[in-house]
């Protein structure tokens, strides 16, 4: 018989390699994670922390293409945080899951073990939904990981900032609609911001961004070509199933 609780799934991504245990129920690990992976620049040897990780799925991703990482998962649910530290074990990753708020203290990060300038890489999927302008969820699971508080972006921001080594690199997913929000998060000690817009389809506006940003530079940002999820026939273009697959990155995770 399976070890896997009732309530709790295994499933498979990039094409199998990496196996998550995640609730049934809830928010449940998606492309968003993925790319948000595929748009994490790695080395070995580096501490990369991914932020309101949930079961760890993004974090896992970059791992499992990138070995000997430090890798750091962050949440403030615990039983979260119980089922990452799980999937870094079944994975076979170095690292660990912990109970933390991303809002909270300096002082409570440093207990953590994530004190000032600590962390090499920062990858980030915060809440982005407003509730005012969506339909919430029944879920409550669901409604804390898609909804987010008034000043939640700007708050991890002070955050990522604090625990990121000089010319570290920040990787976020938003929605597409709040680019001028997240650029203007970055302006306080970031620079250099590639942005990478995600459509749908070859015809429809982008629903994502993907942005990737470096602590203390001044370069300017820079627009990228977006990429489409679906192409004109209706199937994953080829470099973007790769991209799902792990097989290849995107254009931000490149040095």
């Amino acid at each position: 018989m399976s070890d896997v609780p009732a309530l709790v799934s295994e499933d498979g991504f990039l094409g199998g390699r990496l196996r998550l245990k995640q609730p049934k129920r809830g928010h449940r690990v998606g492309h968003d994670a993925v790319l948000l992976a595929a748009a994490t620049p790695a080395c070995a040897g580096e501490c990369i922390v991914d932020l309101g990780a949930g079961v760890g799925a993004a974090g896992l991703a970059v791992a499992s293409r990138v070995h000997g990482i430090d890798l750091v998962l962050v949440d403030r649910d615990e039983a979260l945080v119980d089922i990452a530290q799980a999937n870094l074990a079944a994975n076979k990753v170095a690292g660990r899951a912990v109970a933390l708020d991303v809002t909270a203290s300096a002082a409570v990060f440093t207990r953590a073990g994530l004190p000032a300038e600590s962390a090499d890489r920062v990858l980030m999927n915060p809440p982005f939904n407003e509730p005012s302008r969506h339909q919430p969820s029944p879920d409550a699971a669901r409604r804390s990981a898609h909804e987010e508080d008034d000043q939640a972006l700007e708050v991890w921001m002070r955050s990522v900032r604090r625990i990121l080594k000089p010319a570290g690199t920040v990787s976020i997913i938003w929605r597409a609609e709040g680019l001028a929000r997240v650029l203007a998060a970055l302006a306080a000690g970031f620079g250099g911001a590639m942005v990478l817009p995600v459509h749908p389809r070859d015809n429809a506006p982008a629903i994502r961004i993907l942005v990737r940003a470096s602590k203390g530079s001044r370069a300017p940002v820079a627009l990228l070509p977006g990429i489409f999820l679906n192409g004109q026939a209706g199937g994953v273009p080829e470099h973007v199933e790769a991209v799902l697959n792990g097989t290849a990155v995107l254009p931000l995770a490149m040095r």
